[in-house]
């Protein structure tokens, strides 16, 4: 479904999130304040291979997610084994399509792959829509963080181990 993020998707990255925040903005939504991820973090980070992107017919960039193996700056000292997922971004002209989930069931396949018993997110405390969304997506809240002036609500869902090709998980 995704394709890794280039060089050259990086401005459109960083267009979708600045789109997004002044969207959410716009909605009275606290989650990303307006220029809270430079373009210069996007680069570096799609450089170290953490960007996945979804393209519509014409290739422009309308969803992406973003995926690392550990997040000690969030979840501290439970930063375990797991697939934790950033930068989940859909453009408002494709929401409601499916797209967000569908990159969290792709994210969870890539930990069920590597053997990795987690699939985590997080969202602001202060956005109920989120944790709604992220509930009904069978993601339980297991603590928060304390950021400089919010607070993060860390969520996580166990990983279903693939069978491999003898039938063993």
């Amino acid at each position: 479904m995704p394709s890794p993020a280039a060089a050259a998707d990086v401005p459109a990255i960083h267009a979708l999130r600045r789109s997004l925040e002044g969207w959410m903005a716009d909605h009275g939504i606290e989650q990303w304040p307006a220029g809270s991820l430079p373009r210069e973090r996007v680069a570096a980070q799609v450089v170290d291979g953490q960007w996945w992107v979804v393209r519509d017919a014409a290739q422009d960039v309308v969803a992406t997610v973003r995926v690392v193996r550990s997040d000690p700056e969030y979840w501290g000292d439970a930063d375990a084994p797991a697939v934790y997922v950033h930068g989940l971004m859909v453009a408002r002209r494709a929401a409601g399509e499916g797209l967000g989930r569908a990159l969290v069931e792709w994210a969870a396949g890539v930990a069920a792959r590597e053997g990795l018993p987690w699939v985590r997110l997080d969202h602001r405390a202060s956005n109920p829509t989120l944790d709604a969304l992220y509930r009904s997506w069978g993601f339980e809240p297991v603590g928060v963080s304390d950021r400089p002036g919010f607070t993060v609500v860390l969520m996580q869902r166990g990983v279903v181990q693939q069978a491999g090709e003898d039938g063993v998980a």
